[in-house]
């Protein structure tokens, strides 16, 4: 019998001749900061490999594209079909491989979605003629399939040329593969198309290409919707025929869900913080009853004991995780190790999603290495031992005693109020946003766990500091609530929204809230659940949210799930006690409300924080005490004043 608290999550599984050395494994993740020539850099070794040593049994680098130009949907992926790409490859499968995993690379195709492709001025080819998203689709024709699955063949012996373990068939996400077996798109008369043994000829030619190509020793992963959960797309039960046909072909069929390029089914690929841990769990399940082959199960896992239940249950038998590696790479060495508290859980907050997209760069709100993992491998040893006083404990506070811990530093973090957590401690009721009240109870778990002094229910004033005499002072004292200057501002019907969320009783039935920002959208979204009538006001032409953000597709959904009205480019000029009188695109207009919420942003602490400027020889401010933005920003800040601190 097994000693390991979760002996199911780390039984070794064989697979085609390869061994893995648990059941958790790290799903398809692109890579998109690269230079103009796509070679894969010591930015993406990096990012990969700490996936490995982190103890997951594959790492698997997403967006790996056949067909250069005709596939690609961005232009900042992997051409598979360039050989130039075979030393950078080699070297990240070789950085992956020597910590105990299997690399594995995603071959992908995008089919009628290859916008990229099209702009560069290749024709947009698909299933059938037909009007696309990007511009009008041809048929494949004969030629162009063959090409094709050739292409995946080659792909696949160029990844095992590199030194990948095994390679992920992209079957899944509305992409060339799904648009093949789609009774819904491929309508074609011949023998690709039209009946089902007809539509699963393409991507089975795809399989027994890849397999010609790696031999029957090499392990396949094919990755498939279960259900393309949206109106347009197939259901289960067509995903449990289309896994039927998989099975004995390939040697993973990991059941994901969802279609990229329909937006309400994307934030079900990617659960939304509104969903339920390990919401797509459901269609692998399905799919395990009807295959023999090896199921794996992907989407909103971060709980040991959640995936211990999954695996026990006979639910899948491979657990895949993705924006959970960027929260906690170490995942598996922790739950291995029963070490559980120490695991840091994605909030789902999407700010990884939001980054790439602007950036094209991982980003992660509540782990600051991600996107740094090179320049964290190498840092110089802390030269100074100091005493550092940290003043503030909010999420910037925590995170900079936390690493300046680490370094090895004497810390003391001192928090004014009665609890660590800062302004966000507001939002620990919000059903949607407990993923964040885990966060900031882990953070405080870790300093109670860290040779880190705690004085809670301590202001520090300039006298304090030099009592202390510390060597170091950071200032994270975050920000306050800005009360815009509006006439009646201060009636007995308006509240903050830090009050409302502290005591929602206190609002009315009908509520107009000033402020079209994160803050004010998930205030209105969480008093409509709770049952109010719920306008939003915002001065802007849009909502002032992250265009680039996966939890902005959420936030719009609930709006319009719960009716929340929103009225832009609206200026409120008089809050009366009957509501709110403002001017917008049709002129003015009265906006009846019991509640008046003003959510208009945050005013830093920045005399308070300067005041301490004087009492020790460094002395660094971060966090909203500098510029109120959000947690990423904070963190990474902490993480970076913190690290170097004594070098």
């Amino acid at each position: 019998m097994s000693d390991l608290k979760y002996p199911h999550l780390f039984e070794p599984i064989q697979v085609a001749g390869a061994l893995f050395r648990n059941r958790l494994f790290s799903s398809p993740q692109g890579f998109y900061n690269l230079g103009p020539d796509l070679f894969p850099n010591d930015d993406m070794v990096a990012y990969f490999e700490t996936k490995a040593r982190g103890g997951f049994a594959s790492v698997c680098v997403g967006d790996c594209i056949v067909d250069w130009k005709n596939g690609r949907h961005y232009d900042w992926l992997i051409p598979m079909d360039n050989p130039k790409m075979l030393p950078g490859l080699s070297k990240l499968a070789s950085a992956v491989h020597r910590h105990g995993a299997v690399a594995s690379a995603e071959l992908s195709h995008a089919g009628m979605f290859a916008k990229a492709s099209f702009d560069a001025g290749a024709p947009i080819k698909g299933p059938v003629n037909m009007a696309g998203k990007y511009g009008d689709v041809t048929a494949m024709t004969e030629e162009d399939i063959a090409h094709v699955v050739e292409a995946y063949g080659k792909a696949a012996a160029f990844a095992k040329q590199c030194g990948f373990g095994m390679v992920t068939i992209h079957g899944g996400h509305g992409w060339l593969i799904p648009q093949f077996w789609s009774g819904q798109i491929n309508t074609r008369t011949d023998r690709w198309g039209g009946s089902f043994e007809n539509r699963m000829r393409f991507p089975l030619a795809i399989v027994d290409s890849v397999r010609k190509a790696v031999g029957k020793g090499f392990p396949i992963e094919f990755r498939m919707s279960g259900s393309e959960t949206n109106p347009d797309g197939y259901d289960i039960d067509e995903g449990i025929e289309f896994a039927k046909a998989l099975d004995g072909k390939v040697d993973i069929i990991h059941v994901s869900t969802g279609n990229h390029e329909v937006l309400s089914a994307t934030i079900i690929t990617h659960p939304s913080m509104f969903l339920e841990d390990g919401c797509n769990v459901k269609y692998a399940a399905a799919i395990k009853k009807h295959v023999k082959t090896h199921v794996a199960t992907v989407g909103a896992f971060t709980d040991p004991a959640h995936m211990e239940e999954v695996l026990a249950s006979g639910q899948a038998d491979i657990i895949e995780l993705g924006r959970q590696t960027l929260a906690d790479p170490d995942l598996p060495l922790k739950a291995r190790a029963g070490r559980d508290d120490e695991i840091n859980k994605c909030m789902r907050c999407s700010a990884c999603f939001g980054n790439v997209g602007r950036h094209r760069i991982f980003y992660c709100a509540i782990n600051p290495v991600v996107g740094h993992e090179d320049e964290a491998r190498y840092l110089p040893p802390v030269r100074e031992k100091k005493r550092v006083l940290v003043a503030g404990g909010g999420v910037a506070g925590m995170q900079a005693a936390l690493t300046a811990a680490e370094r090895g530093h004497s810390v003391t973090l001192c928090e004014k109020g009665g609890k660590l957590g800062g302004v966000l401690l507001c939002e620990d009721q919000i059903s949607f946003k407990q993923k964040l009240k885990a966060y900031l109870e882990h953070q405080a778990h870790m300093l109670a766990k860290a040779p880190i002094e705690v004085r809670l229910n301590t202001e520090v004033t300039p006298e304090y500091a030099r009592e202390l005499r510390p060597d170091v002072i950071i200032a994270a004292l975050g920000a306050r609530p800005f009360v815009p200057p509006v006439k009646g501002i201060d009636g007995p019907n308006v509240l903050g929204a830090e009050e409302v969320y502290y005591h929602p009783e206190r609002a009315g039935k009908r509520l107009v809230i000033l402020g079209g920002g994160l803050v004010g959208i998930e205030l209105g979204i969480h008093m409509a659940m709770l049952g109010r009538d719920v306008s939003i006001v915002e001065m802007l032409p849009e909502l002032s949210v992250d265009n680039f953000s996966m939890h902005t597709l959420a936030l719009l959904e609930q709006i319009g799930k719960l009716g929340i009205k929103v009225r832009t480019s609206t200026a409120v000029s008089e809050i009366t006690p009957a509501g709110v009188t403002a001017k917008g695109p049709d002129g003015t207009l009265e906006l009846p409300a019991d509640t008046v919420v003003y959510a208009v942003g945050q005013k830093p602490l920045r005399d308070e924080a300067a005041a301490l400027g004087g009492c020790a020889g460094e002395f660094y401010q971060l966090g909203d005490c500098v510029t109120p933005r959000n947690i990423l920003a904070a963190t990474q800040a902490a993480w970076t004043v913190a690290r170097d601190i004594g070098r």
